[in-house]
């Protein structure tokens, strides 16, 4: 496990990387993260596996309720079926929110595993620039005390060339500043690595980039689908139906690939997570060939391991207080017998104090503090933040999977039943005006003139002749069809004031014998008046 100071792994890291890992021939392989390794390879794969398993179970069961609800033929009574109706559309309805609840899901993993790539990339950044920091800092200091050694001591040395007890002093310095040149030089660890942390980041973001924005367009296509589903479900819109449920099938295959692609990358990475510290060492060394000691130190960054830097840093310091004592006692000795010598000597004082300054910046930048932050906050993005997002993606492609094979299985029952209900309405009166069909008909053609029906009694033939011949056609229709059509104008104001006879449409509930009573009424009325005219 991880010892890092300020990084343990979490508790969901444990347990993924107890899940069982087994090859393709069933045996166990080792679950330390090893991805060079092929039977670590053929774990992983298998797990993976599992996915498409499920992709497999759930194809059979859509196919088997297909067949089923494409060849049996249910011989079951109105109310039951009207009862299986409904059950069909809510199932529908309820696999949508549960695809809705996945999506939203979705979203917020992929959230949190692009903040936990970006802290990555963030902290593979900010090494770098601490490592190139340290490598600019130490060359320019070696160039600097290397042309002061070919220029301005040489210089010092002809000067003195004649007081030899001065001479002794320049050449013990000039030997000084080259060890401390020499130590400066040896404590480079990464120049000359092939490893740049930086390119590192810049692959790491622009798949990270394509990766986020492929799970985008997934969240999206799964909430247009239930959408439009919803749209279908509740206008009854057959064809919509029918292309959503085409569609879902396709985003079925996707949601279970990706679910195997994140089940076997949450396991491969709770394996990494387990112990980082490991193969980040081992591979570091086998890509840089920087010594184990090195890397153990910023790893870690405990104080019982010693500092690699420390004994070239305490030579490079006393050398360099030497020098400066040294110089000090030249400038109140030589300089007033040798004027000349006084420019060079402070030249070389110069470039002592921006040495000094150097290598104090130099101990700060090569502290473990620095560079460790960075490695356990790349730790934290990837183990904490990334792993959570993978896992909540992971629970988003499950949800979406279960939904839409849910979804495929009831949709086909939710549109037979549209066609069902239009089947039922071929049968009816299409005169009738309180047959839904003819209720949009009227609704449609709202706003024109409206013209009188043949029940009026201002007809310009006035005949008992007339009013037969004008009479609609009986219907042979069942008498509980239009009892339950009537139902629809109940508590209509533009019908229930108005004289029966004056509403231009039959009677609300009616079969062929009360239309024929309807009409012997209507006509011995007819009648009545007529000879009343007659009379009068």
């Amino acid at each position: 496990m991880s010892i890092s100071h300020g990084y343990r792994a979490s508790w969901w890291t444990y347990a993924l990387h107890q899940v069982p890992h087994s090859n393709f021939q069933f045996e166990v392989v080792d679950s330390n993260f090893a991805p060079q390794d092929w039977n670590y390879q053929q774990a992983l794969l298998f797990l993976a596996g599992i996915a498409g398993l499920c992709l497999a179970i759930s194809l059979v069961l859509i196919c088997v309720y297909l067949i089923r609800f494409c060849c049996c033929i249910s011989q079951e009574e109105d109310d039951s079926k009207s009862h299986r109706a409904c059950c069909v559309t809510w199932s529908c309805v309820a696999a949508v929110i549960i695809c809705c609840a996945g999506i939203g899901i979705g979203f917020y993993g992929n959230s949190e595993t692009n903040d936990g790539v970006y802290q990555v990339t963030y902290s593979l950044m900010n090494a770098n620039h601490t490592l190139t920091s340290i490598d600019l800092l130490i060359s320019d200091t070696v160039e600097l005390l290397n042309s002061v050694v070919k220029s301005d001591l040489t210089q010092l040395e002809e000067v003195f060339s004649k007081r030899p007890e001065y001479l002794v002093i320049f050449r013990n310095t000039r030997r000084q500043v080259e060890s401390v040149a020499q130590y400066l030089a040896e404590i480079s660890f990464w120049k000359g690595v092939d490893l740049n942390p930086n390119v590192v980041a810049e692959q790491v973001n622009f798949i990270e980039d394509y990766r986020w924005l492929a799970y985008i367009l997934l969240l999206l296509l799964d909430l247009i689908i239930c959408l439009f589903t919803l749209l279908g479900l509740a206008k009854q819109i057959k064809w919509l139906v029918i292309v959503m449920t085409v569609v879902s099938f396709f985003v079925l295959l996707l949601s279970w690939g990706s679910m195997g692609l994140e089940m076997a990358t949450a396991v491969g990475l709770s394996d990494f997570c387990y112990d980082p510290d490991g193969y980040v060492m081992n591979q570091t060394q086998i890509v840089t060939n920087i010594s184990p000691d090195i890397l153990q130190y910023y790893i870690s960054c405990y104080q019982d391991v010693p500092n690699p830097f420390r004994q070239r840093l305490t030579m490079s310091q006393r050398a360099l207080s030497n020098i400066h004592s040294q110089l000090y006692g030249l400038e109140k000795e030589a300089v007033p017998q040798y004027p000349t010598a006084e420019k060079h000597l402070l030249v070389v004082q110069s470039m002592l104090n921006t040495t000094e300054g150097n290598f104090h910046h130099l101990v700060a930048l090569l502290n473990c503090r620095g560079l460790h932050k960075d490695y356990v906050d790349a730790l934290k993005g990837l183990c904490y933040d990334g792993m959570e997002g993978i896992l909540f993606l992971l629970l988003f492609s499950f949800l979406s999977a279960l939904s839409f094979t849910a979804a495929i299985c009831s949709l086909p029952r939710a549109w037979k039943q549209f066609q069902s209900r239009d089947l039922d309405y071929d049968d009816m009166d299409e005169d009738d005006p309180f047959n839904p069909q003819a209720r949009r008909e009227m609704l449609r053609v709202a706003g024109r003139p409206h013209l009188p029906s043949f029940y009026s009694y201002s007809s310009s033939c006035g005949s008992h002749n007339s009013l037969r011949v004008s009479a609609p056609p009986i219907s042979n229709a069942p008498v509980s069809q239009y009892m339950n059509q009537s139902g629809l104008f109940s508590g209509n104001p533009r019908f229930e004031n108005v004289p029966l006879i004056e509403r231009q449409s039959p009677p609300p509930s009616y079969s062929p014998s009360m239309r024929t009573s309807f009409i012997s009424t209507t006509q011995e009325e007819t009648d009545t008046q007529y000879r009343t005219e007659l009379v009068s």
